[in-house]
Formats: structure tokens, sequence, C-alpha cells
């Protein structure tokens, strides 16, 4: 009797070896079959052209974004807070050629409390830089860099985790306007529908969390 437990007993053994086998098998044939390229960028681009309207048609400042900057700067995350315990915030992030995090980040909020919560605790170097002619405080941080620039009603802050370099040029593209100011079409200026009503922020597209310095 007991020689024939064991015996069934080893046969459930096997046949739970067999099945995990053909499990195994079929996983991978399925694998096989299915194309991947693991060479494949998993950053999505998106626009940000709608959102970018809208908030410069309900923001109290002139909004920043860049003109000019060449296709290898993928824009990845755009927002629009009307309100926030940082005042009325616009937000466009950015991967830049080499793969690395910048953001355009604006506020009428404190600009202390703004800048530290953008830059992730980033502190004043002591030195400036220029770019697109502007004269910008720098920042240093153990997780994103900055440049900051402090005019009446804003804070404009370009930082991340890439390279001063690359902050500098994205800083030296900005162009801030407000809807209706010169160099804009009456459908840009809210004459014509911009994706959501009057003083109605954009939807935000945000990446999947938040860039360190490697």
């Amino acid at each position: 009797m007991a020689s024939t437990e064991n015996k069934r007993g080893r046969q459930t053994a096997r046949d739970m070896v067999l099945s995990l086998l053909v499990i195994l098998l079929g996983a991978g044939f399925v694998y096989l079959l299915v194309p991947h390229d693991d060479s494949l960028d998993p950053v999505r681009p998106i626009s940000y052209d709608v959102e970018l309207v809208t908030a410069r048609r309900a923001a109290p400042y002139p909004v920043a974004a860049p003109a000019g900057l060449p296709d290898t700067w993928r824009a990845t995350s755009v927002s629009y807070k009307r309100q926030s315990d940082l005042g009325a915030v616009w937000h466009l992030g950015f991967m830049d050629p080499g793969d690395q995090y910048a953001a355009v980040e604006q506020s009428d909020g404190e600009p202390e409390k703004f800048i530290r919560s953008v830059t992730h605790g980033a502190e004043p170097a002591d030195r400036t830089q220029t770019a697109g002619g502007e004269e910008w405080e720098r920042y240093e941080g153990a997780k994103y860099d900055a440049l900051v620039r402090r005019e009446s009603g804003v804070t404009t802050v370009v930082t991340g985790t890439a390279p001063f370099e690359s902050l500098t040029r994205l800083a030296a593209a900005l162009e801030a306007e407000r809807a209706g100011e010169p160099g804009e079409s009456p459908e840009e200026s809210g004459e014509a529908g911009a994706g959501g009503e009057p003083g109605e922020p954009g939807e935000s597209q945000e990446t999947t969390g938040a860039p360190g310095k490697d």
C-alpha cells in the first residue's frame, strides 16, 4: 500500500514538472512570435500647442515656451494649474538630445517657495548665466540644477537633470507671450476654439516618475 502511494506521489510530481515545462515552452514560443525591439525609445513625445494657447489665455503672466528648438528636443509633459499652493503654475517638460530631463516652470506665487519646489531643493550658486540676452541666476542641487529669472509678477525656472549647456539652450529659446500680444493670430488669442473654455487649464500629460541626476 505504501509503495503504491509513493508511486502515485512520484507520478504527480512528474506530471507537475511536465506541465510546468509545457507552460514555459509555450510562453517562450509566444515571446518569439511577438515583434519586439529593445532599442525602441520608451519616451513618447507629445504635442503641447493646445495647452500652450490655453495657458496663455488664462495665466496672469506671459507664458514661456521655446521656439526654434531642433527635433532632438522632445516634449514629454505639459500642464497649467490656475490655482495651487505655488500660485498659477505653468510646466513644460522635455528630454534633451542627450536624453536628460529639462523643464520650463513658471509661477506668480512666492518665488523662494516655488524655486525650492521645482528644483527639488537646489541652492543658489552665487553666479549668473546669460541666455537669450538675459541674466539668469544659477542654482545647483543634488537632483536638479536650474536657471532662474525673477520678474515682476512671475518667476521663470529652467531646471532638470540636463547639463547647464542644455538648460542654457532651452532658456535662450524661450518666448514669453500672453494671448492677444503682437505675433499671435486671432485664433491663438481666443477668437476661435483652443481646446477648452476661456480660462480653463489644459489637460496635464505627465512623464512616468521624476528623473534625477545620474
